[in-house]
């Protein structure tokens, strides 16, 4: 009986030790696995972070563009609003000379009236900040001399340019 007890110990130490041989094969391959993924992990953390800088660099470019065209914009709108009052100084001026080549027109045509004169409703329309244009002159006797027609043409080219200064001057005030 004790040869039987030994061969029955012997065999199941040889099966628990092909089962811990099993077991460290197993483990091992695990191990080989887990570092290969260690590996692909590293290299991927080392791609994040040479991702990352790069999108601070950019980041940092986003933002000096940004302020440059804030202070290219700030230039813009600087000029442009220099070149509206140089506008409305120039339109202001132009009605001013309408005024008085109505005012010309009007008394070469002999009519004796101001180139003030307005007509009715259209004065009491207009804003009082808006300047008011010269009424348009009535058809009158022609004056005598050669200029009677140079001087009827300079009157409705004069009468056309201030009612168009009018109307920008009405669609900006709107």
């Amino acid at each position: 009986m004790s040869t039987l007890v030994t061969l029955l110990a012997d065999g199941l130490v040889a099966v628990l030790l092909v089962a811990t041989i099993a077991t460290s094969v197993r483990l091992s391959r695990r191990i080989q696995q887990m570092k290969a993924d260690e590996a692909a992990f590293r290299q991927t953390i080392g791609d994040l972070m040479a991702a990352s800088m790069t999108a601070e660099r950019a980041i940092a470019g986003l933002r000096a563009a940004i302020d440059e065209c804030d202070r290219s914009l700030a230039e813009r709108l600087e000029a442009a609003a220099r070149s509206a009052a140089e506008i409305a100084a120039q339109v202001a001026a132009g009605e001013g000379v309408i005024a008085r080549i109505g005012a010309i027109v009007g008394e070469a045509r002999g009519s004796g009236r101001p180139a003030a004169a307005t007509q009715p409703g259209l004065q009491q329309s207009l804003p009082q900040s808006l300047p008011q244009a010269p009424a348009p002159l009535a058809p009158s006797e022609p004056a005598e001399g050669q200029h009677s027609e140079r001087l009827g043409a300079a009157a409705a080219a004069a009468l056309a340019m201030t009612e168009r200064a009018l109307q920008r001057v009405r669609s900006r005030a709107a």
